[in-house]
């Protein structure tokens, strides 16, 4: 039986599994192993902890190549599948979400700490006895720490204190930049928070980064809203105290899903056929117009005749292809994204103090700026000489 299931029983387990295999014994072996998953991981990390931290280049699943030494995009973008490795990613995540910094650190303090661990094994200590030591430490490490404190934040709104909280933050990756940059990021912050009755929260997402080539960093600055890095489309570049309306879809006549065939026999039955087209486009735009709205944001194409209208009642018209830039706008107008090409409600519409088309650096974008203290949306814009700047690095 043994000859016919081709299995050689003087072999032992060789024999059984196939070539190639890799097998394991003992508890002490599995955990070596472990330790040595994590050990590489905190190896790939380590080298771009700290402001002179080397950029790692790597290529995802998609064939993107992403350059950073940002460690939480570095362990995100790795893929990592080891059960061992995977839970000191997780870590890294949990201090991502928590405070925002600090990932590297992590990942780097638990390959050590793993390193230390294996060096107790080998000495022949049991890993009760290594846990049991950590445990102590930890403790110790609790009673130690508040006497290390050496600044506190009183208030998160005041923004000196925040600049001064976040610019050691800052240094760890822009060192150099920290004293400039940190007022700015501060600024930001400061403006998306809600007022103050309500808890000082943030929402990471709602602070936005702009990268625009001329000038200097001393040029940079902080827009309440949202700076698009498109021109608008038509001849109206400028609006005041505009409604604005936002449309998830395109501006343009709607196709059928069958397709279908028109028969036209006459010049008139033709003129009849655009005239009839024409006049839905027309009453679109119009009703548009005269529900007050000076604005509007399209998430697709705008057609030629959608186009003739719009600047026959002086709209300003903006195409945002990125569906989460459309959000964002939506969110610093105050607006509800439309998915038909109609006139929008009272409620469905934006408000925005100004909304310009601005040229900085040969490149033209588009301005939504806000006056009111409760705008949800912040840009941080940012000048440089060359996009080899490191400051162009900035995540």
């Amino acid at each position: 039986m043994a000859k016919s299931m081709g299995m050689n029983l003087a072999s032992g387990l060789q024999g059984m599994l196939k070539d190639g295999h890799s097998s394991y014994e003992g508890v002490d072996e599995a955990i070596m192993r472990n330790i040595n998953a994590a050990k590489e991981l905190a190896a790939i990390v380590r080298t771009s902890l700290g402001p002179n931290g080397m950029n790692k280049l790597v290529v995802n699943h998609l064939d993107k190549t992403i350059v950073t030494s940002d460690g939480a995009t570095i362990v995100r973008e790795l893929e990592v599948m080891h059960p061992a490795a995977k839970m000191v990613v997780l870590a890294s995540q949990m201090q991502e979400q928590e405070a925002g910094d600090g990932t590297s650190l992590v990942v780097t303090l638990t390959g050590e700490l793993l390193k230390l661990a294996a060096d107790l094994l080998r000495e022949g200590l049991h890993t009760a006895e290594i846990l049991e030591g950590y445990r102590a430490a930890y403790i110790k490490t609790q009673e130690i720490l508040p006497s290390l404190v050496c600044h506190t934040v009183t208030d998160v709104r005041d923004p000196k204190q925040l600049a001064f909280a976040i610019k050691t933050v800052i240094g760890s990756k822009q060192y150099g930049f920290e004293d400039s940059l940190s007022p700015f990021v501060a600024e930001a912050c400061l403006a998306v928070m809600p007022p103050p009755p309500a808890k000082a929260m943030l929402a990471v997402e709602n602070v936005r980064v702009c990268k625009l080539l001329g000038g200097s960093t001393a040029d940079s600055h902080v827009v309440r809203g949202m700076v698009v890095q498109r021109d608008s489309q038509g001849s109206v570049k400028r609006a005041e105290n505009a409604k604005v309306a936002v449309f998830a879809c395109g501006l343009e006549m709607s196709s059928t899903e069958t397709k279908g065939t028109v028969l036209i026999r006459t010049g008139e039955e033709l003129m009849s056929y655009n005239k009839g087209e024409e006049k839905v486009v027309e009453d679109a735009m119009k009703s548009i117009a005269d529900a007050g709205a000076k604005v509007i944001v399209a998430g697709g194409t705008v057609s030629d005749m959608c186009m003739h209208f719009i600047e026959k009642y002086e709209m300003m018209v903006i195409k945002v292809l990125s569906k989460w830039e459309l959000r964002r706008i939506c969110n610093a107008v105050h607006a509800t994204a439309l998915v038909r090409m109609g006139a929008p409600t009272p409620d469905e519409m934006g408000d925005c103090a100004l909304v310009e088309v601005r040229e900085v650096g040969l490149r033209k974008v588009t301005v939504f700026s806000q006056d009111d203290d409760d705008s949800r949306i912040a840009t941080i814009v940012l000048r440089a000489r060359s996009v080899s700047l490191s400051l162009f690095s900035l995540p």
